[in-house]
């Protein structure tokens, strides 16, 4: 499929989705968060794609929204608010529930929306000379959409403060508050996301989605009689599966599983 804001590429083993704006930062309008939920509909559904990579092409992931669509948002009825607040929420919902892996290639700035992507992705590799920032309070707006994400990523405390200060915050801070996993110098980006995405692909496809489930259905609940249960049965699931049985004979056999894409070749 061809795209107007977007570069899809699949290559050893994963799926590259570059924001493709570059003249813009990378900011979104309403065809881009609509090729955005193509795309990564499309990824998860491609058997050649194990992770999918976001990134944004030239020197900003993404910087929020684009002025021009926000200018043209102000005359929205109601209902057209609602409707087109759903397109962006559906995309993050999207990258947090693929079944595949989902890794944020960040540089540049992340802000509004685009630090909203960057939460939702499983897996957070930023250059040093990235920048954060949730600037919706300082234009009478909130971060609705992506706060459930941010969330989860970076924990009430660190929320609080930069959801209300609107700063911006360096690649530095973002790793100690946790919503970045690893910093990097800009010349070994490309690098570690290679490695990174190669031991994300190793993993069994369908166990990597169900480890995805088991992580959104185990987040915040006691350890109590039903999740005692319920984990008990999820492994004997997976220790029966084919892809659990096929894991278990080739450690054994002491050779590569099926699915492993040196395997495939």
């Amino acid at each position: 499929m061809t795209y107007q804001t977007l570069e899809i590429e699949v290559r050893d083993g994963a799926g590259f989705l570059w924001l493709n704006r570059p003249e813009l930062r990378n900011a979104m309008n309403d065809v881009m968060i609509g090729e955005l939920a193509e795309a990564i509909a499309a990824l998860g559904a491609e058997p050649a794609a194990r992770v999918i990579v976001l990134g944004g092409r030239g020197k900003a992931f993404c910087a929020g929204a684009d002025l021009n669509w926000m200018r043209s948002a102000r005359d929205f009825t109601p209902e057209q608010a609602r409707a087109d607040s759903a397109r962006l929420a559906s995309v993050l919902r999207g990258l947090y529930e693929s079944p595949k892996p989902t890794l944020a290639r960040v540089q540049g700035a992340a802000f509004a929306g685009g630090l909203g992507l960057v939460a939702a992705c499983d897996v957070v590799v930023a250059s040093a000379e990235a920048k954060f920032c949730l600037s919706e309070v300082r234009l009478g707006l909130i971060p609705a959409m992506i706060s459930p994400y941010l969330l989860r990523a970076i924990g009430e405390r660190h929320a609080r403060r930069y959801m209300l200060s609107a700063e911006v915050f360096d690649a530095a801070q973002a790793r100690h508050i946790g919503l970045v996993h690893e910093l990097v110098a800009a010349d070994t980006l490309d690098a570690t996301i290679g490695a990174l995405a190669a031991a994300l692909a190793a993993g069994a496809p369908g166990a990597l989605g169900e480890t995805k489930r088991l992580i959104r259905d185990m987040v915040g609940r006691p350890i109590d009689d039903r999740v005692v249960a319920e984990t008990a049965a999820r492994i004997a699931t997976a220790r029966a599966s084919a892809e659990g049985q096929e894991g278990m004979a080739s450690f054994f056999e002491k050779r590569r599983p099926a699915w492993s894409p040196v395997a495939a070749k």
